[in-house]
C-alpha cells in the first residue's frame, strides 16, 4: 500500500509517484524509483509538499512518521515497470504505440519548433518504453513506420532538429537512450550524407533507436547495476546485439541498415569491441556513425555510479582517451554538430 510523506523525507532507493501530468514535471515516468539525489531535488523543485511511496518496490525502510494512504490509481500507462514487480508488462498493439501526441507534433506544421522538439522528444520516449515492453513484430513495424516519420522531420527542420540535439534527457533508462542516440546519430548522417542518394536514411534511422532492442534479454539487473560489470555479467551484456538482430530478423524488420547497426555499434576502430572485434573498415560505417553517439550519450548521461558529463567534456574525453574507438573522420564531423 502507498504511504504519503512529506518531500523532505526523500531518498534514493525509494519507489515513487509524481501527482503530476507529464508535462508538469521533468521526468519520462510518474512512477519510477529514485537513483540519485539530483531526482529528489528536481522533486523538489516542482513545488510538491508530500508524495506517494510505494515500500514494497522500494529498496530502503519508509519514515516511520509515514503512514499507509488510499490506495494508488490505476498505473498510468506511462509508469515504469520495476524488475521487483510481478505484474505482467504492458501489452501494447500497435494502434497505441505511439502517444496520439507524437503523431499530431509530426505532423502540425505550425507548431512552433521548441514546442515541437519537445513534443516529439518526450513521446518518442514514450514509444521506445512501450516498445521495449511489448516487441512484437507488429509492435517493430509500427515503431520503424513512426521513426522514419521522425527521421524526416530531422532531415528536413534544421531548426527542429537542432533543438532536439539540445534537450536530450540526461537518465540512462534504455528507452532514453535509444532515442538520443536515434536523434544525434540522424543528425551525424544527415550531414554526411545530405547531398547522396545513396543511402536510405529511414531505415538507417530505425537501426540507429533501435540499436539496443536486444537489451530486452538480458537481465535487468546486469543493466541497471551501479558499478562494473564482473566477466561473467559483461559477457552476459555482449549478447544484446546478436539478441537484437535476432529480433529483427524474426520480426521480419531487418534492413541492411539495421543489421549494421544492431550488430556491430559494439565494434571499435581498434578491434577491442565486440561481439566480434572488428576493426578499421571491417565495421560497416552506419555501425561506426551509432558507436560514436553511442558512446557520447552514455557519457552524457547521470548514472547512479556517476554524474553527467557536459557536451564539451565528453567530446574532449573521447577525443584524448578514447581516439582509438572511433573512425576520425567520422569523429569530426560529430564534434561540428556542437559547435
Amino acid at each position: 500500500m502507498a504511504e504519503k510523506i512529506p518531500v523532505s523525507q526523500l531518498s534514493v532507493g525509494m519507489f515513487v509517484e509524481l501527482p503530476l501530468s507529464w508535462d508538469k514535471h521533468p521526468f519520462i515516468k510518474n512512477r519510477f524509483k529514485l537513483k540519485n539525489p539530483q531526482q529528489i531535488e528536481k522533486i523538489k523543485n516542482c513545488g510538491l509538499k508530500q508524495i506517494l511511496v510505494h515500500p514494497e518496490l522500494s529498496d530502503v525502510t519508509m519514515p516511520k512518521s509515514a503512514g499507509p494512504t488510499s490506495p494508488a490509481p490505476e498505473r498510468d500507462v506511462d509508469s515504469v515497470q520495476d524488475p521487483k514487480e510481478q505484474k505482467p508488462p504492458e501489452k501494447w498493439n500497435p494502434a497505441t504505440l505511439a502517444p496520439s501526441e507524437l503523431l499530431e507534433a509530426l505532423n502540425d506544421k505550425r507548431m512552433p519548433s521548441d514546442q515541437k522538439a519537445k513534443a516529439v522528444y518526450q513521446h518518442s520516449r514514450t514509444m521506445m518504453d512501450r516498445l521495449f515492453e511489448s516487441p512484437s513484430a507488429e509492435n517493430i513495424v509500427t515503431s520503424k513506420k513512426v521513426i522514419s516519420s521522425v527521421t524526416d522531420l530531422v532531415l528536413s527542420d534544421d531548426e527542429t532538429a537542432g533543438n532536439l540535439l539540445r534537450i536530450t534527457s540526461h537518465d540512462f533508462y534504455t528507452y532514453t537512450h535509444s532515442v538520443n542516440v536515434g536523434v544525434t546519430a540522424i543528425m551525424l548522417s544527415k550531414e554526411l550524407f545530405r547531398h547522396s542518394s545513396g543511402h536510405d536514411l529511414h531505415e538507417l534511422g530505425a537501426g540507429f533507436f533501435l540499436h539496443d532492442l536486444g537489451k530486452i534479454m538480458v537481465d535487468p539487473e546486469v543493466i541497471n547495476k551501479p558499478g562494473k560489470l564482473t566477466d561473467e555479467e559483461m559477457a552476459h551484456m555482449r549478447i544484446h546485439p546478436y539478441q537484437g538482430y535476432k529480433i529483427l530478423k524474426d520480426a521480419n524488420a531487418l534492413s541492411d541498415e539495421c543489421k549494421f547497426v544492431v550488430m556491430q555499434h559494439h565494434e571499435y576502430h581498434d578491434g577491442t569491441g565486440y561481439p566480434k572485434r572488428l576493426k578499421g573498415e571491417e565495421i560497416h560505417r552506419y555501425a561506426r556513425i551509432c558507436c560514436i553517439a553511442d558512446v557520447f550519450d552514455a557519457l552524457t548521461s547521470e548514472r547512479s555510479y556517476k554524474k553527467a558529463m557536459k557536451p564539451f567534456d565528453a567530446l574532449k574525453l573521447m577525443q584524448q582517451q578514447m581516439s582509438e574507438h572511433f573512425d576520425k573522420k567520422l569523429f569530426s564531423e560529430f564534434v561540428l554538430l556542437f559547435k
